[in-house]
């Protein structure tokens, strides 16, 4: 055992050492004044350095407008220092995002509206007060427009292929009409109607010159935080190993054209427990699926070897990297 290593046990074992008895000292008997000092020695919060450069789907914010500058700043910061929630949505994507991708680039979306999802439900399967469902957050009335099924047993806004399918023809159609995409995710947010109407009444052209419902006016900033977070999570202290990520589950799938009585029947059938069934196919809302008219459904379940949690963890591994500088195991920030 070298001197060096021998010196390096030392010098942390005293530091930890240290660290416990000034902490439990400074529980029992500390001033105020030293308790405040200690408070500002460990405590330190930064704030952030924005890039010279930002844009959303290859449009570029007007950094040069401090109005811009400071609204991203905001998002960026309340994002930064969100650390759970923001660290369990970098987690989630890598689950997630390849599934909705290609689904995006089938329909000549740009890449970075799977950053809208992300805002929207967190890539989780909620409903909002509003009755807006699923990952992208969509409501009744346009998900019957773009052919989704919603009944007492079924609702396809929990389905992400269906459900991303139809927030791409949706994001189409508006950036058909305003000819940017910036707008259309503005659109995604308040309707197509409200930004018409205020381009018109406000004589504006851009996004950014919009005066909205603060909702809005945050909408696409807090994209632009997320995707800066997304694809540059150490520069805002996010240190993230490739086996801490969530993997993605290995799926097939089961065509279904008759009724269910039981689905926690079916879901033993396949091999399966119900908890698992209603997590591969959250568009299921009932214990049933009543199917007299022979729809052909089709239903994912895991493959086999998906409770292998050390297996998924090497198809990680063996993957390309999912951050541009995301930390992998063995490197710590210098």
């Amino acid at each position: 055992m070298s001197k060096r290593f021998i010196f390096i046990f030392l010098l942390v074992a005293f530091a930890a050492f240290e660290g416990f008895y000034y902490t439990r000292n400074l529980q029992k008997s500390a001033t105020d004044v030293e308790y405040q000092k200690a408070f500002l020695h460990s405590n330190k919060i930064f704030s952030l350095v924005l890039p010279d450069k930002a844009e959303f789907a290859g449009e570029e914010a007007p950094l040069g407008l401090y109005y811009v500058r400071e609204g991203l700043d905001r998002e960026l910061m309340v994002n930064t220092y969100w650390h759970s929630s923001t660290l369990l949505m970098l987690k989630k994507s890598n689950r997630y995002f390849h599934i909705i991708i290609p689904i995006l680039k089938k329909h000549n979306i740009p890449e970075d509206f799977k950053y809208l999802a992300l805002i929207e439900s967190g890539l989780t399967n909620i409903q909002s007060q509003a009755g807006a469902a699923g990952f992208w957050q969509i409501v009744p009335g346009t998900a019957k427009n773009f052919g989704l099924e919603i009944t007492e047993q079924v609702d396809e806004r929990y389905h992400i292929e269906k459900a991303t399918e139809a927030a791409c023809k949706l994001l189409r159609g508006s950036y058909n009409k305003f000819g940017s995409w910036t707008l259309a995710a503005a659109a995604y947010n308040v309707g197509e109607g409200r930004i018409s109407r205020e381009l018109e009444r406000q004589s504006a052209s851009s996004y950014y010159d919009l005066y909205l419902p603060e909702e809005t006016m945050r909408y696409v900033y807090r994209i632009i935080a997320l995707k800066l977070l997304y694809e540059h999570p150490t520069e805002y202290g996010y240190f993230i190993r490739k086996k801490d990520l969530y993997p993605p589950i290995p799926t097939y799938t089961v065509s279904v054209d008759s009724s269910i009585s039981s689905l926690p029947v079916f879901a033993r059938t396949m091999k399966i427990n119900y908890r698992l069934l209603k997590e591969f196919n959250p568009w299921l809302r009932s214990d049933k699926l009543t199917n007299t008219g022979k729809k052909k459904y089709m239903i994912t379940l895991p493959k086999k070897g998906f409770e292998d949690f050390d297996r998924l963890l090497d198809e990680i591994e063996n993957a390309e990297q999912i951050f541009n500088d995301t930390i992998t195991t063995g490197m710590l920030p210098r």
